[in-house]
């Protein structure tokens, strides 16, 4: 794939709908060409304790940040057109097909593509696991912010330039 838009949520809780960042990074002729990253208050709009641990937010950090519906115009333009990679593809397509829902807006039926089945198909047991950090390394990439939504954006980008 050389013309693609990897994406990664995180959650504010267990619900899908409750994104609370959105990590973007645009590949055209197989080369970044942008890169974004926005904070979201998320709906619902509370934290788990679990959530947090793994990515570090805080009702605090998106207290005055605007909703996903605001935040998705941003983000709408660039894309597209553009298939949407993401590792774990599925966790992503719920989510933002959920607040798609919550927002009530139309969805336009994003194309994804997904680095961890592609990793499995590519590398099968060569690898102890396929989870991001794990092929992201293999891939030559170093993911230093894991769970930093642009962070893991921009490895999966690495990841589907090299095995997709």
């Amino acid at each position: 794939m050389t013309y693609f838009a990897a994406i990664d949520f995180e959650t504010a809780n267990h619900h899908p709908s409750s994104v609370c960042s959105v990590g973007v990074v645009i590949v055209l002729n197989g080369k970044i060409v942008d890169k974004m990253y926005h904070l979201i208050r998320p709906e619902p709009e509370w934290y788990s304790y679990w959530n947090t641990q793994v990515h570090g937010l805080t009702a605090a950090d998106t207290e005055n940040e605007k909703v996903f519906s605001h935040v998705w115009t941003l983000i709408a333009p660039k894309i597209a057109g553009l298939p949407l990679v993401a590792h774990n593809s599925p966790f992503d397509e719920r989510c933002l097909r959920a607040v798609f829902r919550v927002y009530q807006m139309d969805y336009p039926d994003y194309e994804f593509h997904c680095t961890c089945r592609a990793s499995r198909k590519q590398f099968g047991k060569e690898l102890p696991n396929h989870q991001l950090h794990t092929v992201a390394a293999h891939c030559g990439f170093n993911l230093a912010s894991h769970h930093h939504a642009l962070a893991d954006a921009e490895a999966c980008a690495a990841i589907a330039m090299k095995i997709l």
